[in-house]
C-alpha cells in the first residue's frame, strides 16, 4: 500500500474541500441514495419558499462543516482505524449534503457564500480534536451530532407546514445524526470540557445566523 507524503495528503484535502463547497459538484449531487421522501415538490408561497430556503441553506452549511470536521479529524487521527472511521463517517454524511443541495435547487435558491470559510474553520477544529486523541475526537463527534440533531429538530418546527418535502428530508437526517452520535459514544467517546462545548455552541450560532441570509 502506498504511503502518502504530507504534500499528497494536503493536496487531497484541498480536493475534498473543492468537492464539498463548489455548488452543483457531481460528487455531491450524485448521491448513492435518493432523496428520502416520496412527497412531490409542493407549491409554496413566496414567503414560505424564502423561509424553507433559508433553513435548508443553514442545514447545507452544517453538512459542509460536518465534512470538514470529519476530514480534519481523519487527517490528525492517532490510529489508522480512527482515521478510517472518520473518513467513512464523512462519506455517509455526503448524502445529507447532496439532499440539502438538491432541495435548495428545487427552491431556486443558493448555498451560503461563506461555505469556504466555514469549511476551513471546521477543518481546523476537527484537526485539533483529532490531535487531542481518539477518545476526545469521538467525543467531538458525539457533541457535534448532538448539536446538529437539536438544530434539525428546531428547523422541523420552523419549516412552513406546506413544505412536507423538506420536512421529510430533515426527519431522515435527524434520525441518522442520532445514530452517528450513539455510535461515537459506544466507541468510547470522552466527555468534552464545558469550555469546548460552549465554544462549539457559539460558533454554531454564528454560522446559523449568517447562513440564514448569506
Amino acid at each position: 500500500m502506498r504511503k502518502y507524503s504530507l504534500a499528497d495528503r494536503l493536496f487531497n484535502e484541498f480536493d475534498n474541500m473543492l468537492r464539498t463547497v463548489v455548488p452543483a459538484n457531481t460528487s455531491t449531487t450524485s448521491t448513492a441514495r435518493p432523496l428520502p421522501t416520496a412527497q412531490a415538490i409542493p407549491a409554496l408561497s413566496v414567503q414560505d419558499a424564502r423561509v424553507s430556503a433559508a433553513l435548508m441553506r443553514i442545514n447545507h452549511t452544517g453538512e459542509v462543516c460536518a465534512q470538514a470536521l470529519y476530514n480534519g479529524q481523519a487527517f490528525t487521527a492517532k490510529t489508522p482505524q480512527v482515521a478510517q472511521n472518520m473518513a467513512q463517517a464523512a462519506a455517509e454524511e455526503l448524502d445529507h449534503l447532496a439532499w440539502c443541495e438538491q432541495r435548495l435547487n428545487e427552491l431556486d435558491s443558493y448555498a451560503s457564500r461563506l461555505n469556504p470559510l466555514w469549511y476551513g474553520m471546521s477543518f481546523a477544529l476537527g484537526a485539533l480534536a483529532g490531535a487531542a486523541g481518539d477518545k476526545y475526537s469521538l467525543g467531538f463527534v458525539a457533541e457535534t451530532e448532538r448539536q446538529v440533531s437539536a438544530h434539525l429538530q428546531a428547523h422541523l418546527q420552523q419549516l412552513p407546514a406546506a413544505d412536507t418535502r423538506s420536512q421529510h428530508i430533515l426527519q431522515h437526517m435527524e434520525a441518522e445524526e442520532r445514530v452517528h452520535r450513539e455510535q461515537a459514544i459506544a466507541q468510547g467517546a470522552a466527555e468534552l470540557p464545558s469550555e469546548v462545548t460552549q465554544l462549539m455552541t457559539l460558533v454554531s450560532k454564528v454560522m446559523t445566523k449568517t447562513a440564514y441570509y448569506i
